[in-house]
């Protein structure tokens, strides 16, 4: 776990994250593990199975708790009997329990599953979010290669950046991608679960042009 200025940023492995500082946040909780608490937002990038994870989302998702995610989630969310869901698009800002989640595009631009189909097309509108907590700006990439409209979210204070390659930014596109963005941290994901290692994270810490942190996942 990281904390910075006061808001607990952990690691739960893979995509998946837990922001705390008042409101509990999840990104993605794929593989839970000691970090299940009742979420007051949880955020779901794309309906992909390691970011859509039901069994994870049960663990967390109260009456209480505001969803967001895109349409192609909207049915298995909604069967989670959450207090709101709100479906979003690029460009779209949700407001609630204190937290705000701006969303923002996540695509390949050169991950392809075969020629000229990217395993995520920019025409699904998948997501990734920047989350208002605690004073910070944090932004989770999602599932996504380097892309013009990163520089909207020029100066956040916390990238969260995946490196593995394959279906996402390997580690040099990300360090690329991290002198767009611009952040006072980054921290590495998407390796180590179903693609990718620690010897991509250290790829990526040894080229940033940032601090950057190295999270263990929370077992």
């Amino acid at each position: 776990m990281l904390e910075v200025e006061g808001v607990q940023i952990t690691w739960l492995g893979h995509d998946g994250f837990k922001l705390k500082k008042g409101a509990v946040v999840y990104i993605d909780p794929y593989k839970l593990g000691s970090a299940a608490e009742p979420a007051d937002v949880a955020c779901v990038t794309h309906e992909h199975f390691d970011h859509l994870s039901v069994e994870d989302l049960t663990r967390v998702v109260t009456p209480r708790t505001t969803v967001v995610t895109i349409a192609a989630c909207a049915e298995a969310v909604r069967g989670l009997h959450p207090g709101a869901v709100h479906l979003v698009k690029p460009g779209d800002r949700v407001e609630a329990h204190g937290i705000t989640v701006d969303v923002v595009p996540a695509y390949n631009t050169n991950k392809f599953r075969s020629p000229g189909k990217p395993f995520h097309p920019q025409a699904d509108g998948k997501v990734g979010y920047v989350i208002g907590i605690g004073g910070l700006r944090i932004y989770h990439a999602g599932d996504t290669d380097q892309i013009p409209e990163m520089e909207a979210v020029a100066g956040v204070d916390v990238a969260l950046l995946p490196v593995s390659g394959t279906y996402v930014m390997t580690a040099a596109e990300a360090v690329t991608a991290c002198g767009v963005i611009r952040p006072k941290v980054a921290i590495p994901m998407h390796y180590g679960a179903i693609v990718g290692s620690p010897a991509d994270a250290e790829r990526f810490r040894s080229g940033a042009p940032c601090r950057v942190e190295v999270l263990a996942p929370l077992a």
